[in-house]
C-alpha cells in the first residue's frame, strides 16, 4: 500500500509541477511578454529553495512520519498552481516557484524515499526500485497529456485543471494511505539495534559523508549540464536537431533499464562498489560525448549515461541507509540532497559559464569527466565509518 500509493502521488506530482513548468514556458513567453531567460530563472529559484529546505524535511519525517508533511505539500502546490495560474508579473511568478520549492521539497523523492526508508530493511531496493520505475513515467505520460490540453485551452485553463486533478488524487492518497512504520517485535527489535546507526552529527564527522555528497554535487551537476546542452552541442557538430532531441528522449528511457539493473547487482557486489562503478560509467559516458567527433554512433552514449543516470537515483536513495542507517535517514539524506539538488539547479547556468570561460563543449565536458571520474575513486576507496 506505501509503496503503491506513492508511486502514484510521484507519477503525478513529478508530471504536473516538475515537468509542466517546460511545457507551459513557450505559452507563458507569449502570454506575459518576458524573456525565456528571466521566466526560467523562476524555476531555478524553486530547485535552489527546494534544496535548501531538505534538511528540516529531513529531520520532520525523521521525527512524526511523512504523512501530515507530504500531505501539506500536496495542498500546497494544489494552491500555488492555482496563484501560477494568475500571474501578470515576473515578480509574482518568483513568489509563487519560491514557495514552489517548498511544496516540491515535501512531495518530491526526498520526503517519499525517507518514507519507504522507514518501513523497509528488507527488499529496499525493491520497493525503492518500484517507486522509481514507476516516476520515472511521469514525463512519458504526462507531457503529452499537458500539450494536448494546451491545445485546447489558454495556459491559464490547463493550470487551473491540472491542479483539480492534482488536489484529487494526491491530497487523498498522502492523508489516507500513508502510515507510520510498523512496531518492531521482539526480533525486529534486536535486529533494529545491531544495524549501524548514526546520527547526523556523526556522519558530518566521517569522511564518506562529505565524499559522497561532492560525488553527488558533480555527477548532477554533469546530468543536468548535459540535459539542458547536448543539443545545441549536437546540432553544432552537424547532427540534425530531430537527432539531438531523440538523445533526451532515449537517455530518460535507458533510465528505466538501469533502474531495473541496480539492485541485483548492488545485491551482488555491494552498494558502495556499485555506486563507484556508477560514477565511472558516467565519466566514460561524458568522455564520449566530449569525443563526439570521432564516436561512429551516439548509441554508447545514450546507454551509458542513461543507464547510469537511473541508477544513480537509486543509489543515493540507497547508500546513505546501508551507510549510516534508517533511524535518522532524513536528516543525513537532506542534508546530502542540500548539494546534490542544489547542483541540479545551478547546472544549467554554470555549464554556460564554463562554456564562456574554457571555450568550447569539449573542454567543459572534459572537465566533467575528470571530476566525475575522480569522485568515482574517492567513493571506492574512502573507508566507511565504524558502527554506531
Amino acid at each position: 500500500m506505501i509503496v503503491g500509493g506513492l508511486s502514484i502521488t510521484e507519477t503525478i506530482t513529478w508530471g504536473i509541477v516538475y515537468y509542466g513548468f517546460a511545457v507551459f514556458l513557450t505559452p507563458m513567453e507569449r502570454d506575459l511578454g518576458f524573456s525565456r531567460v528571466a521566466l526560467t530563472g523562476a524555476f531555478s529559484v524553486g530547485l535552489l529553495v527546494a534544496a535548501l529546505v531538505g534538511l528540516p524535511v529531513g529531520r520532520w519525517i525523521d521525527r512524526h512520519g511523512a504523512r501530515a508533511l507530504m500531505t501539506l505539500g500536496s495542498c500546497a502546490a494544489v494552491a500555488l498552481m492555482l496563484a501560477w495560474s494568475q500571474v501578470e508579473s515576473l515578480l509574482h511568478l518568483y513568489v509563487v516557484w519560491a514557495l514552489m520549492g517548498l511544496a516540491m521539497a515535501a512531495t518530491l523523492y526526498e520526503p517519499a524515499f525517507a518514507a519507504i526508508i522507514g518501513w523497509f530493511s528488507r527488499h529496499r531496493d525493491r520497493a525503492l526500485l518500484t517507486l522509481t520505475l514507476a516516476a520515472g513515467l511521469a514525463s512519458t505520460i504526462f507531457v503529452p497529456i499537458e500539450t494536448a490540453l494546451l491545445a485546447r485551452m489558454d495556459w491559464r485553463t490547463t493550470l487551473v485543471v491540472l491542479a483539480v486533478f492534482l488536489a484529487a488524487t494526491t491530497i487523498p492518497i498522502h492523508a489516507l494511505v500513508l502510515r507510520p512504520p510498523p512496531r518492531l517485535d521482539a526480533a525486529g527489535v534486536a535486529a533494529a539495534a545491531a544495524e549501524r546507526s548514526h546520527s547526523l552529527g556523526d556522519a558530518l564527522r566521517t569522511v564518506v559523508f562529505w565524499v559522497l555528497t561532492v560525488a553527488f554535487v558533480a555527477s548532477n551537476f554533469a546530468v543536468n549540464a548535459v540535459t539542458v546542452h547536448v543539443i545545441p552541442y549536437l546540432t553544432g557538430h552537424g547532427y540534425p536537431l530531430a537527432t539531438a532531441a531523440m538523445v533526451i528522449g532515449w537517455i530518460g528511457a535507458m533510465q528505466l533499464v538501469g533502474r531495473l539493473m541496480f539492485a541485483p547487482i548492488a545485491t551482488r557486489f555491494g552498494h558502495r562498489p556499485m555506486t563507484a562503478a556508477i560514477f565511472v560509467v558516467q565519466a566514460v559516458a561524458l568522455g564520449m560525448l566530449a569525443s563526439v567527433a570521432r564516436m561512429p554512433s551516439l548509441w554508447p552514449i545514450i546507454v551509458l549515461m542513461g543507464a547510469a543516470n537511473g541508477m544513480g537515483t537509486l543509489a543515493r536513495a540507497s547508500i546513505v541507509a546501508e551507510i549510516f542507517g534508517r533511524r535518522n535517514y532524513g536528516a543525513i539524506s537532506g542534508v546530502m540532497a542540500l548539494g546534490a539538488n542544489g547542483a541540479r539547479a545551478v547546472a544549467p547556468v554554470g555549464a554556460s559559464v564554463m562554456l564562456l570561460a574554457l571555450g568550447g563543449y569539449e573542454n567543459v565536458f572534459w572537465v566533467m569527466t575528470g571530476g566525475v571520474f575522480l569522485a568515482g575513486l574517492a567513493v571506492l576507496f574512502t573507508r566507511e565509518p565504524a558502527t554506531g
